[in-house]
């Protein structure tokens, strides 16, 4: 029977054309900017439709769940993990693919994959986390976006057969849009690029990425007005009298950065101990509904009580709990905020551990304004020094747990003052937001998006030489033109191999292809002219044992130094023990000079 023919879908001759007209009569500069603008506009659009179906979704399960009578709103126990397993299901049945870690994604996505992500990405992480968060997920909306986001700049970029280069600016844009979009925030959109992604700031990314977020941002004023994301009003100036209050709340946001990138780190390995999705389902479902229905503020981004914070209006915080009180006291807040502060990580892990799909933005605002709440409200109960404000300390403190969770500090700053409004803040802002950094930086060097593809060198940073070898990979510098020998061979059967080779190097195996030895040429140019000695000596005799060996999956930074270790110019590359080839200095230097001109050129 004939096999089927495989269909290769190719485009059609008028694209083909286009795109030939457009590479002889539009630079890729303007060509670049103009497509920077179509990004920002798709994905501004796609942060409306992510906030539209949050909203409907959770206005009709909170609505559909409530019980005016007992005061209870069932939503609390059964919605989040209705929401988890119907994601699971869309997720396992329908997209068929990994789509949690969406900043993870994004950056592998370029350090690894020359910044390609797949087209699925453009949609089904809005669906899933629509889903999630609308049904009372523990988790934010920004993570997926900025997928989305990504992924748009990158199919859009394919689409028009882009470089590399260029695909890493537009994915870039996205992002960036996608940031300002849904935040109404286009400084902080562009930041987030630059430190979270860590792409360059040039003169060829700067006016893509501001157009992006430019873009992006006006769609969403045009669809939401021009009011604030968190309403705040700011009653009571901030003097210099209480800077040394800010930089105590940078510490402690340094610390609880640390606690909640820890548990999170915690959690995501618990969960993984458990192979079968389901298990993991019930056990994440479980701890979320629990900690939900003791802790309601935990219930979805929880944006309603950072404005209740911003406000100064802690009872409407406590007065969902089961534990509440009508006049609630000192104690009962302090411990309920306390709670609630800690237990946000093991929420927010819990739902993407069960199958949910949703990002940590969110949640370090939320549990940086309880922070800062939490800090004014204890100076301010126990008269410790001057009197803080509680509604400016719940402001500030967002700032400084995002920047240290995210490793951000600029980004934060900005994106605080632009969701609130809260400019005249900006001192306090840059203090708390670079003490935290600070703080945390000393115990963790890598964010909560960045350490899992750090571990495994396979992060792209701002250090130009740590980057080009990132993007380099061992597979594409690899030698294979050089004939092997084997240890039984004698002298005279390894001259006939020499005559017949280019090379003065020759790996030694054995019948099964495990690198032995290697014979330097120049190590056995005084006996390879003795006839006499031709029957007498095998290779065995004469091979040397290499200086090291490259594992066909190391790093090429682990590669150069143990080139620097060695000090060898050749090294062979083996998988399992079997000889693979040989990789040389001056070949990953050519491919250096050649990776760093395409990626860094301005």
């Amino acid at each position: 029977m004939a096999a089927p023919q495989t269909h290769i879908s190719h485009p059609p001759e008028w694209f083909m054309k286009f795109l030939a007209w457009r590479e002889r009569k539009i630079k890729e500069r303007n060509f670049v900017i103009f497509l920077a603008l179509l990004v920002g506009i798709f994905a501004g659009l796609a942060a409306m439709v992510l906030k539209w179906l949050i909203h409907n979704i959770s206005h009709i399960v909170l609505a559909v769940g409530a019980d005016h009578a007992l005061h209870i709103n069932f939503s609390y126990i059964i919605a989040p993990a209705v929401g988890i397993v119907l994601v699971t299901l869309y997720v396992k049945y329908v997209v068929k693919d990994n789509i949690s870690h969406g900043v993870t994604h994004v950056l592998y996505a370029i350090s690894q994959k020359k910044s390609r992500l797949k087209r699925h990405n453009m949609y089904t992480s809005v669906i899933a986390s629509s889903v999630t968060i609308g049904f009372g997920g523990s988790v934010g909306a920004e993570g997926p976006i900025v997928y989305t986001g990504a992924a748009i700049g990158s199919n859009l970029g394919s689409l028009f057969r882009l470089s590399p280069r260029i695909l890493m600016i537009l994915v870039g844009c996205g992002a960036a849009a996608g940031i300002a979009g849904i935040f109404k925030a286009p400084i902080a959109g562009m930041l987030f690029t630059l430190e979270v992604l860590m792409l360059d700031l040039t003169t060829v990314t700067v006016m893509p990425l501001l157009i992006a977020s430019i873009t992006g941002a006006t769609i969403a004023y045009f669809y939401t007005g021009l009011d604030f994301e968190f309403f705040f009003v700011q009653s009571e100036d901030f003097v210099i009298g209480r800077l040394p209050y800010a930089f105590v709340l940078g510490i402690i946001c340094g610390l609880v950065s640390l606690y909640f990138t820890n548990v999170m780190n915690m959690m995501e390995n618990f969960f993984r101990r458990f192979k079968k999705q389901r298990v993991r389902t019930l056990i994440g479902c479980t701890i979320l509904t629990l900690l939900i229905f003791l802790f309601p503020p935990l219930y979805g981004e929880g944006y309603d009580s950072i404005n209740y914070l911003l406000d100064g209006d802690v009872s409407a915080v406590v007065a969902a709990s089961p534990f509440a009180q009508e006049s609630p006291n000192m104690w009962f807040v302090i411990l309920f905020i306390a709670l609630v502060t800690m237990l946000k990580a093991f929420a927010t892990s819990s739902t993407n551990g069960a199958g949910g799909v949703g990002g940590t933005f969110a949640p370090s605002l939320y549990v940086g304004c309880l922070t800062g709440f939490l800090f004014a409200y204890i100076v301010n109960s126990f008269d410790i020094g001057m009197g803080v404000s509680s509604k400016n300390f719940a402001l500030i403190g967002m700032a400084g747990v995002m920047a240290g969770v995210m490793h951000a500090p600029l980004m934060a700053i900005f994106l605080t003052a632009e969701l609130t409004g809260g400019y005249s803040l900006f001192l306090p802002l840059l203090i708390v937001s670079t003490v935290s950094y600070g703080t945390i930086k000393t115990f963790k060097p890598y964010s909560i998006y960045t350490m899992r593809l750090a571990r495994r060198g396979e992060l792209l940073t701002h250090h130009k030489d740590k980057a080009v070898l990132t993007l380099l990979k061992i597979n594409n510098v690899i030698e294979k033109d050089f004939m092997p020998v084997t240890p039984e061979m004698s002298l005279k059967e390894m001259v006939d191999v020499i005559s017949k080779s280019n090379r003065n190097l020759y790996p030694v195996l054995n019948p099964e292809g495990v690198l032995m030895g290697i014979v330097l040429l120049d190590e056995i140019r005084n006996i390879m002219f003795r006839p006499d000695l031709y029957r007498k000596m095998t290779v065995s005799t004469f091979m040397s044992i290499p200086p090291a060996k490259i594992e066909i999956g190391d790093t090429m930074e682990k590669v150069m130094k143990t080139f620097d270790d060695t000090g060898a110019w050749n090294l062979p590359v083996v998988e399992n023990g079997k000889h693979v080839g040989f990789v040389s200095k001056s070949k990953i230097f050519n491919s250096y000079r050649r990776v760093l001109r395409h990626y860094c050129e301005d």
